[in-house]
């Protein structure tokens, strides 16, 4: 039993409190998921030259003596820490410093990258976790959370959602996969990388090889209701929106909220009970087998 969460802004001027809205969703979901925590959070930044990363720092390594090490090598970049992890602004090219991280830095993992997106996630109770990012602060278009209660993997960053396997794209999901090792096999095969053994990540590694041969994101999701053995609810962003879709048995469950303003997505009304206007939305459960979408 997890919680996952998602809210897409319609109005804009709303921007400003996405940070606050997803908090309270995420809150709603804390007993659904008591291990561990993580969001998304994407900005309206696509046609910005600059990528950002997100970086967790491992094993108590310091923000100072990763600054030292990035800056030596890359000069024009901006830095800024929240809690563990720090984001990269960069226009240097991805292969170039994603190489660097990967190869010559130590006690650090990436968690995400793209021109949008910034992920973050950690161990522990989710109102903490929320604490200590300060995710009430932050801004956006659009975003998604995730409350852990950790069944196929250790209870790690690592094996924290979202996962992000390619450029502004992340996945979150409750449930469980049955086939994700012979899929793991097949993704790495085909160049696919992976940094844990959470069949999530597999999921997400399906959706970016996919993506990444020009199916669009719905066909992606439709196929996968053949690929993907198991049961599930997954929401999946990118830079354009989000997507949310259910296996065809549907048992883990799922609600939508969509109002002139917004969309939300929540494993339980309660996580959206705080949002303005959610008693006049238009609500209703996600129909099993098929792929709901908003954004471009």
């Amino acid at each position: 039993m997890c919680g996952i969460v998602g809210i897409y802004l319609k109005n804009k001027k709303l921007s400003k409190d996405l940070g606050k809205y997803l908090t309270g969703m995420m809150e709603g979901m804390a007993t659904r998921g008591p291990d561990s925590a993580g969001f998304a959070i994407y900005s309206n930044n696509k046609k910005s030259k600059e990528y950002k990363y997100s970086i967790c720092l491992l094993n108590d390594f310091s923000f100072s003596a990763f600054k030292k090490i990035i800056i030596k090598k890359f000069k024009k970049l901006k830095l800024k820490q929240h809690s563990d992890h720090v984001v990269i602004t960069s226009e240097e090219n991805p292969k170039k410093l994603l190489s660097f991280i990967s190869s010559e830095i130590k006690d650090v993992s990436l968690v995400g990258y793209g021109k949008s997106i910034e992920i973050f996630k950690q161990v522990g109770n989710p109102r903490d976790v929320i604490k200590n990012f300060q995710l009430d602060k932050f801004s956006g278009t659009h975003a998604i959370g995730h409350t852990r209660m950790a069944t196929e993997s250790a209870i790690t960053t690592n094996g924290s959602h979202p996962y992000s396997t390619g450029q502004d794209e992340c996945l979150v999901h409750n449930g469980s996969l049955s086939n994700h090792n012979n899929l793991r096999r097949n993704l790495i095969k085909q160049g696919q990388t992976f940094g844990s053994q959470n069949d999530t990540e597999v999921a997400a590694g399906y959706i970016s090889n996919s993506l990444s041969k020009k199916i669009s994101l719905k066909e992606t999701l439709v196929n996968g209701l053949k690929d993907l053995d198991g049961f599930y609810t997954f929401i999946t962003g990118t830079k354009e929106g989000f997507a949310i879709v259910r296996d065809e048995i549907a048992c883990k469950p799922a609600v939508i909220a969509e109002t002139n303003d917004y969309v939300a997505i929540a494993s339980e009304f309660q996580a959206m009970a705080h949002l303005p206007g959610v008693n006049a939305a238009k609500i209703f459960e996600p129909e099993p087998g098929v792929v709901y979408s908003w954004g471009k």
